[in-house]
């Protein structure tokens, strides 16, 4: 199993406050991983080291083998990572269509859709191709960020809470691009607070508690430790 993605113990404080302690990560070349946890445990603050947003403070970085520590958020995209970052951030003074299109790589690493497939994906957007992204519902925007993501033919897509604040019938048609792009050897690194969505989509969870990784293992793992998802996740006994 090659290790496509590899945070060693990575710490990152900004000031006197430390937010990662130490944290060690793999996400496997097409597989899922999913990192899980309460809201303000270091999740985003993960994964946003993964995609070189943020400095280290102490550990490492590797993608593919190489060591990326000290290389920018860009030179990491040209390599293959894509970020669906939370909040989606769309170019805002662009179009629909105009997102993806400025988005396409012009020399991808990995398997690129077309604006034609993205809209295949999501019909949504296809009807409002030629609609400013600051007009598109939340569904739409992240269904937007997503595929502008996958347009650049990335190696690894790293999607920062892609459900948070969405209906659950757009969280259904999330669910299945990523079980999609699992299914086509897409490897991803899906930091979620969605219990279902992370167990549903994952071949491994990771759970964080106070910027640590606090217990990993397979979702049903995971799923059958009650007392585990309780302490980490605020779930109870009873959960489908």
């Amino acid at each position: 199993m090659t290790e496509l993605l590899e945070l060693e113990g990575v710490v990152v404080r900004f000031g006197r406050s430390t937010v990662l302690h130490g944290v060690d990560l793999i996400v496997p070349a097409g597989q899922v991983v999913a990192l899980m946890g309460r809201n303000g445990v270091g999740k985003t603050t993960t994964v946003s080291a993964a995609a070189g947003l943020v400095s280290l403070s102490a550990g490492a970085v590797r993608f593919d083998g190489r060591d990326v520590t000290a290389a920018p958020a860009h030179r990491r995209g040209q390599m293959g990572m894509a970020l669906v970052p939370q909040g989606r951030r769309l170019f805002t003074g662009l179009t629909v269509e105009e997102n993806l299109v400025v988005a396409r790589s012009r020399r991808p690493v990995g398997p690129a859709w077309s604006v034609a497939e993205a809209f295949d994906r999501f019909p949504q957007l296809a009807a409002r191709r030629r609609v400013s992204a600051t007009m598109l519902s939340g569904g739409e925007q992240q269904m937007l960020a997503i595929a502008r993501a996958m347009m650049t033919g990335p190696r690894l897509v790293l999607m920062d809470e892609p459900s948070e604040g969405l209906a659950p019938v757009i969280v259904a048609q999330i669910r299945d691009i990523i079980l999609e792009l699992r299914e086509r050897g897409g490897t991803i690194l899906l930091v979620e607070q969605n219990l279902e969505l992370g167990l549903a989509t994952a071949d491994h969870v990771y759970l964080m508690n106070k910027g640590e990784i606090a217990a990993d293992g397979t979702p049903e793992t995971v799923r059958a430790d009650t007392s585990l998802m309780q302490r980490y996740l605020g779930v109870g006994v009873g959960v489908a």
